[in-house]
């Protein structure tokens, strides 16, 4: 798990069948500081309603995609999982 911050949407005119009706999010991960980049962006799969500005928790935890999408093949790697308050 790691915080990011939401920096963006994603728009995609051909998915994986696994991500059809899914929100794609663009997400820097942030260090312990909530400020400070770590690392590139990553795209991001939205199960919390997340907005652009939003600091959430994301996850890479493979087994928690592929049971929420249905899908044992799906490409897709990271998720955000809560939503952090100020």
């Amino acid at each position: 798990m790691q915080l990011a911050k939401i920096i963006g949407t994603a728009t995609a005119t051909v998915k994986h069948p696994s991500l059809a009706g899914t929100r794609l999010l663009v997400v820097q991960p942030l260090m312990a500081d909530r400020a400070s980049p770590d690392g590139d962006p990553q795209l991001a799969i939205d199960t919390v309603g997340a907005t652009t500005g939003d600091v959430t928790v994301i996850t890479s935890d493979g087994r928690l995609l592929r049971d929420l999408l249905k899908s044992d093949t799906t490409p897709a790697r990271w998720s955000t999982i809560a939503l952090l308050d100020d």
